[in-house]
């Protein structure tokens, strides 16, 4: 069993005990965050559902993010990514959720911001966090890196050992 699908069993766990379920807001991940959620029989039991919102106005609309945060902070910030948790934790009704937000490459980096560069939030029972990663390979790699780190900061959370960035 990857550590991914450790995480996600560990956290299902912890859903289900807590009778919570989860919600997920992606835009450089593109959906797969969800489809990890959902590879398991039973996921539907603590995994709600999400917004794959990778335009800005797609942000805003659906899961409420805020212009001036965008205007302000751009799409790949922390502050997008609360708000993003945030957002699709209302929108869906659930008590935990994730948001990723990033550069995956190959192009759109900048100096400040490059490649890799990805912030993801998460939402616990009221509670945000969010964290900037720098992830290094390929598209698909830094999309998968993306996926894990987020599952593994929500168990984290979950568990009440958070570790910001």
């Amino acid at each position: 069993m990857s550590s991914t699908e450790e995480h996600i069993e560990q956290i299902a766990n912890l859903l289900c005990s807590s009778n919570w379920t989860l919600s997920t807001a992606e835009s450089c991940t593109g959906g797969l965050l969800g489809a990890a959620c959902t590879e398991f029989s039973g996921s539907s039991r603590w995994y709600a559902g999400g917004c794959v919102t990778y335009t800005n106005e797609l942000k805003c609309k659906l899961i409420g993010v805020s212009e001036e945060t965008l205007q302000t902070q751009g799409a790949v910030s922390l502050e997008v990514a609360l708000e993003m948790c945030q957002g699709v934790a209302e929108a869906c009704d659930t008590q935990v959720s994730i948001s990723t937000t990033g550069i995956a490459g190959p192009s759109g980096g900048t100096e400040t911001k490059p490649i890799g560069t990805v912030c993801i939030g998460c939402y616990v029972d009221g509670e945000v966090h969010a964290s900037l990663f720098n992830f290094q390979g390929d598209r698909q790699s830094v999309r998968e890196q993306a996926v894990a780190a987020s599952l593994e900061m929500c168990l984290s959370v979950l568990r009440g050992d958070v570790d910001e960035r």
